[in-house]
């Protein structure tokens, strides 16, 4: 065992003990299922208005409750760093959502992506809490690349392992599925069988680079073909008769990427135009690159199936939590190191262009990074037969931070008063466990979201967000969703309200 997870599990033996609240009965507790999808659009899982076939995602949508609001940090690392410690900003004194696990009497297992801030605290990465992990930092391909010329390590039990000794079922080797390998396998190792698991699954599609298996590729080759304009049109309409959104909600219009520091800003990745200005040669081309997309989000359902038809064969199903989100918007960032290859192969290295990302956050404007709701606000699923309605949608807004304080009503235990020597940081969010019950839990009094130059602060139905380090916009996202309307110059005290509070919590949290 590693020395800090030996410290931890001595120190949660003293919390035990001295703790006035033990965890609730084995048998009341749910296993526990977290998974995480990477740069996808609100629209682009088929439950919330997109065209790509999710079946699986589907079935949590259709048989648990739907977020309309729920809100991200924008990025990978920051959300991933806020998810699992349930803080917009920490340091020492952190506290892992395994490590609540472990505290439970929980098996915990993660295999997938790993991405952190510089202040979460070394003793919350993998190999500190969890039972077995497997995992890579940031970027990495699909397929095993013909030269090792963009090659990063990947990390199993916290050691780091070179590509070519992954362990694999289906040939050749594809991301998406070997974390689903690693999972699997690890959830049949579990040593105390009757004890309830947590599943961190965090998968990396669908992230550039652009590759998927050729016969994900060839169920959406042509299906791009009418374009993005079109497609944002038939998404809109499909997610106003979901209920997906509400019928105030206007479809924003078709935008660019205006993140001026994130380049290079390439015009014909970074900018819009029309559909119909393409050439039929350049209309195939781009059919391409989304149906290469769309195959990847394909392949991550497939997988999930993979993961509950598991939990089926071992009557586990119907005791588990399970919790769909993404970790931010689509990306538009120009990424591409290989332009002669198409997307698709191993020895390909595509990014998405801002007009088929501008599609996945129908109807929102701006896209990852940015504190706008095309940026912050994407698919939330909750599955939970015993405690979720079926086939539901909150109105009830949400954010990642708010997971950990629902960990901790789910377990049933107090959160603990230090960790490794340091007094724990209170929790920023609060818990979602009234929401899944159908009940009206009280607001949180603000969320945040973005990078710096590009954050957002909401507070009750206002919003002010801002745009590469510019001036604060301000909006009203209950009457004005997609953000058309800047309120700035109309309201300026609502304006000032906003900008104080959120400078008086920026210096809280050493911002």
């Amino acid at each position: 065992m590693h020395p800090m997870k030996y410290v931890f599990h001595i120190s949660i033996t003293l919390f035990l003990l001295v703790s006035c609240n033990a965890p609730q009965e084995e048998e009341s507790r749910p296993n526990i299922l977290l998974i995480v999808g990477d740069d996808i659009g609100f629209s682009d899982i088929g439950s919330y208005g997109g065209e790509i076939e999710t079946p699986n995602i589907d079935f949590l949508a259709q048989n648990g409750l739907r977020f309309q609001t729920f809100y991200n940090m924008a990025k990978c690392n920051p959300t991933r760093s806020s998810m699992l410690t349930g803080l917009y900003k920490g340091g020492e004194g952190a506290v892992h959502l395994a490590h609540l696990t472990e505290q439970a009497g929980y098996y915990s297992v993660m295999s997938g992506k790993e991405h952190f801030d510089k202040w979460v605290p070394d003793y919350c990465k993998a190999e500190n809490v969890f039972e077995h992990s497997f995992y890579f930092w940031a970027t990495t391909e699909y397929f095993l690349p013909p030269s090792g010329e963009f090659e990063r390590p990947f990390y199993l039990e916290g050691k780091q392992i070179p590509a070519s000794e992954i362990k694999y079922q289906k040939a050749p080797m594809h991301k998406t599925d070997f974390i689903t390998d690693y999972a699997l396998k690890w959830l049949d190792a579990n040593p105390n069988p009757d004890d309830p698991f947590f599943l961190y699954l965090p998968y990396h599609a669908a992230h550039y680079p652009l590759q998927a298996r050729p016969e994900d590729i060839a169920k959406y080759r042509g299906k791009y073909m009418k374009g993005w304009d079109v497609l944002r049109e038939e998404r809109y309409e499909r997610m106003k008769s979901m209920g997906i959104i509400s019928e105030k909600t206007r479809l924003s219009p078709a935008e660019g990427n205006l993140n001026k520091f994130r380049g290079p800003l390439k015009p014909s990745y970074t900018d819009y135009y029309p559909w119909e200005s393409m050439s039929d040669a350049q209309k195939d081309s781009l059919d391409l690159e989304m149906a290469v997309f769309a195959a990847m989000i394909d392949r991550m359902d497939q997988n999930i199936g993979r993961v509950l038809d598991h939990l089926k064969a071992k009557g586990q199903l119907e005791n588990t939590l399970i919790m769909f989100l993404v970790d931010n918007g689509s990306c538009p960032f120009y990424a591409n190191k290989i332009e002669d290859v198409q997307p698709g192969p191993a020895n390909s290295y595509w990014s998405l262009r801002s007009t088929w990302a501008n599609l996945g956050n129908t109807p929102f404007r701006q896209y990852k990074q940015a504190g706008f709701e095309g940026g912050s606000r994407t698919p939330f699923i909750a599955y939970w037969p015993e405690v979720i309605e079926p086939n539901t949608i909150t109105d009830q807004p949400g954010h990642i931070v708010d997971l950990a304080p629902t960990f901790l009503d789910v377990l049933g235990i107090d959160y603990p008063e230090s960790i490794h020597g340091f007094p724990t940081i209170p929790l920023h969010g609060q818990s979602l466990l009234p929401v899944f019950k159908g009940e009206q839990r009280e607001a949180p009094e603000f969320f945040i979201s973005g990078l710096d130059r590009f954050r957002m602060f909401r507070s009750g139905d206002h919003k002010i967000v801002r745009m590469n380090g510019e001036e604060w916009q301000l909006y009203n996202v209950i009457e004005d969703p997609s953000e058309l309307t800047d309120l700035a110059e109309e309201s300026p005290q609502e304006l000032e309200r906003l900008s104080n509070k959120y400078e008086e919590v920026a210096r809280k949290m050493g911002w």
